[in-house]
């Protein structure tokens, strides 16, 4: 490819043609490298400085004074804030793990040549391809308390519900957030795991039940093993998109009842969007980085600390 370009420009000299032979392959990158400085560099560099400034944009279009860390301190002092990082980690982890877990059941009965497993493995998929917002619609009516469907199935099954509806009591509103979460993205960790144990070889499979190893056994010794890359990375993957989750508690809750299911990502957006101070809503930004970044370095760390590469 590198050869046909340059036989496309021959009106090159040849040291002009050789330094295209030599850096082509960054030339032809350069683009989406300067695009990515642009979308995510820049904004984040500026956030930096604006976070040690006041600067709040219903007073004045400009930063209006140096206070150091002073942001960084409200912030963290903050009862709000601090709510928001709690519900965040109990939405990712909780929500990770169940996702992964019941992906992983359903990844299984996908292999089992069962009738009708193509139009079950064509309808699974469908829930990730709704816009989340969409969804917060959707949940938003099959949680009302005067009818949506999932408040009946649970008064039908004589299971408490709160009387101000599921979405207005503090006890169930995390929870609530948390099962739309799960209904949406467990078919992505399905197809995924889905798809990585079809390669796992049949011959080793065989030779396990020849050995009469238990189901349980093939999975957890072999079956999960050999997975285990591709299971690690979608992991990781999903616990930073719930870590960012917004759509849907601004759709179901906007945060409340009080602060129970406030959420970084809506705190960020109060404070940017609706209260307009820059910054304290930058201060934040770089706080919510670091916390993801710490995670998943540490993360990856133990991850594939024995992995061979």
């Amino acid at each position: 490819m590198h050869t046909t370009a340059i036989r496309s420009l021959p009106t090159l000299t040849p040291v002009r043609r050789g330094f295209v032979r030599r850096n082509l392959p960054y030339l032809l990158i350069a683009p989406s490298v300067i695009m990515l400085l642009a979308l995510i560099a820049y904004p984040l560099l500026f956030a930096l400085k604006s976070s040690f400034y006041f600067w709040n944009l219903q007073v004045g279009p400009q930063p209006l004074a140096f206070v150091g860390i002073d942001n960084y301190v409200q912030a963290l002092d903050a009862f709000d804030f601090r709510a928001a990082l709690t519900n965040t980690l109990i939405l990712s982890v909780l929500g990770t793990a169940i996702e992964f877990s019941l992906g992983l059941a359903i990844a299984l009965v996908l292999l089992k040549a069962l009738p009708g497993m193509n139009v079950v493995r064509a309808l699974l998929i469908l829930p990730t391809t709704i816009a989340p917002i969409v969804v917060g619609f959707l949940f938003r009516y099959l949680y009302d308390p005067g009818g949506g469907l999932v408040t009946w199935v649970l008064q039908s099954l004589w299971l408490p519900v709160p009387a101000e509806g599921i979405l207005g009591s503090p006890t169930t509103a995390l929870a609530a957030i948390l099962f739309v979460d799960i209904w949406q993205w467990t078919p992505f960790f399905a197809i995924v795991l889905y798809a990585s144990l079809l390669s796992v070889p049949d011959e080793i499979i065989e030779a396990a039940r020849l050995d009469r190893a238990s189901a349980w056994t093939i999975l957890m010794r072999i079956k999960l093993p050999l997975i285990r890359r591709t299971a690690t990375i979608i992991v990781m993957l999903r616990f930073m998109q719930i870590f960012n989750t917004f759509d849907t508690v601004l759709v179901l809750t906007r945060g409340g009842p009080g602060t129970s299911t406030r959420t970084l990502g809506y705190s960020l957006y109060e404070q940017g969007l609706v209260n307009f101070n820059v910054g304290l809503v930058s201060a934040q930004t770089w706080i919510t980085v670091l916390i993801v970044n710490v995670i998943i370095a540490l993360y990856v760390f133990f991850a594939f600390r024995n992995e061979e590469w």
